[in-house]
């Protein structure tokens, strides 16, 4: 039995002559299903729940669990202590349990120091954090390298407290340990690399950012029944802190990075959006945004900005590596977001669906751009000589009779084939049937592999 035999598949992959063709519903559903199986985990940047998460993802692909030492120096920043926690709790004069840290994760505040006390209302309240604006729902709230504690909780329920003794636990270990990620390499022909991106530090968040994992996993499980031209690295890593790390890690060989993105907030129902690499108009950038025009769907493309997830690591300026981003409704524009309200509810099996489909889209052109030449280049050649154009004259020309005239006129060894379509608006898998036609022909001729490299 191979390695593939061994992972359970998260999607129903069938091959076909003309694409891969993945079982919307049980992919969407298989999708969603592994999202649930995680939904529970309490994760931060550190600790048990990270670890429990990356060997959930196991069981699909073969992750190496990398583990990084607290106090390690990484560029400007320290990898932190490891954060575990055991419970945590609100109780009233009565002993009840009015804020429950085993009933949802999202009621501790992330990184809370360990504390036994009793107190007053008054002296609880300045570790109390709701969010005025959403009441019904409990905020996620962190705070990682100031050390405190708290609990998060609806307005509703604050404004409801009664004055009172309280008594607060917070069973927790904060002490030296490893920041813990987890990496696939999938080899290819070449030693390019492909890096895709995804943070595992949020507790019971699904948007953001259990979709983005459960994207990340059945992409790479697809691409390992895949023959890839380039190799593709996986992380699944802690938000900002991890990328910085990994970066700090692998700094001598990121310039093998040629494209990338990052996945995160996959599953809502909104339009799907790509933010750029800071480069602006690097291949990836340009795939990404050939395929969602391609889509005939709603979509949005943002502008880099030096806010948001990892992308703005990979995009400093010490790197700036070709990495977008990959999502649906932006960070902080579904109300949902940082919030209870982010759950098993709100992510949709069939959006998760439709962003594998699209990521594989834009791998699809990645991983067949180049550029040809054409090897009758004086005149338009008789196509019909090589059996490639209709006897009958006087009707207009379809979509694969117009890719085989473009890619013969700019397959002058200086434009890819990602340039040929998007200025002829065509769709991706014609282009690709009319250059393998013209390559069988002998009409066209790949370049040499130096002419191979993206314009960017």
């Amino acid at each position: 039995m191979d390695d593939i035999a061994r992972h359970a598949d998260l999607a129903d992959l069938r091959e076909s002559d003309a694409a891969v063709d993945l079982s919307a519903d049980k992919t969407g559903r298989a999708l969603h299903e592994f999202i649930a199986d995680m939904y529970p985990i309490s994760r931060s940047i550190t600790g048990e729940g990270t670890r429990r998460t990356i060997d959930l993802i196991r069981n699909y692909i073969p992750l190496t669990t990398c583990e990084v030492p607290s106090g390690l120096q990484v560029f400007d920043w320290t990898v932190p202590p490891e954060w575990n926690v055991r419970d945590a709790y609100v109780k009233n004069s009565a002993g009840e349990r009015v804020i429950d840290f085993k009933k949802s994760n999202l009621h501790l505040l992330g990184y809370s120091v360990p504390v036994r006390a009793r107190m007053t209302l008054d002296q609880l309240r300045p570790h109390l954090y709701s969010d005025p604006d959403k009441p019904d729902w409990i905020p996620y709230r962190t705070s990682y390298y100031q050390k405190t504690w708290g609990f998060c909780l609806p307005h509703n329920q604050l404004l409801a407290m009664p004055d009172g003794a309280y008594e607060v636990c917070v069973d927790a270990d904060l002490a030296a340990g490893h920041l813990t990620y987890g990496d696939l390499r999938l080899l290819g022909r070449t030693s390019d690399e492909v890096l895709i991106s995804c943070h595992i530090c949020h507790p019971s968040l699904c948007n953001d950012n259990l979709s983005g994992i459960a994207v990340a996993t059945a992409l790479a499980q697809y691409l390992r029944r895949m023959e890839l031209r380039y190799t593709y690295r996986f992380v699944f890593i802690p938000g900002t802190i991890g990328a910085i790390t990994w970066l700090a890690l692998n700094e001598a060989h990121v310039g093998r990075v040629k494209h990338g993105f990052v996945l995160t907030c996959a599953g809502d129902s909104g339009a799907m959006t790509y933010k750029k690499s800071r480069r602006g108009n690097a291949e990836i950038d340009r795939a990404w945004s050939y395929v969602l025009e391609q889509s005939g769907e709603p979509y949005e493309i943002q502008e880099f900005s030096p806010y948001g997830y990892d992308e703005r690591q990979y995009c400093s300026p010490g790197f700036n590596l070709p990495v977008g981003t990959v999502m649906r409704t932006p960070f902080g524009r579904f109300a949902e977001y940082h919030s209870s309200a982010d759950n098993l509810d709100f992510v949709r099996p069939a959006a998760l669906y439709d962003t594998l489909t699209k990521a594989i889209a834009a791998i699809d052109v990645i991983e067949n751009n180049a550029c040809f030449r054409n090897e009758k280049p004086f005149c338009e050649p008789k196509l019909g000589n090589y059996g490639l154009y209709g006897g009958l004259g006087g009707l207009a020309a379809g979509d694969f009779q117009m890719a085989l005239l473009w890619v013969l006129n700019m397959s002058d060894g200086d434009h890819s084939l990602l340039d040929i379509a998007e200025r002829s608006k065509l769709p991706w898998e014609v282009i690709k049937k009319a250059t393998a036609a013209l390559s069988r022909a002998g009409l066209i001729k790949q370049a040499e592999p130096d002419l191979l490299t993206a314009k960017a």
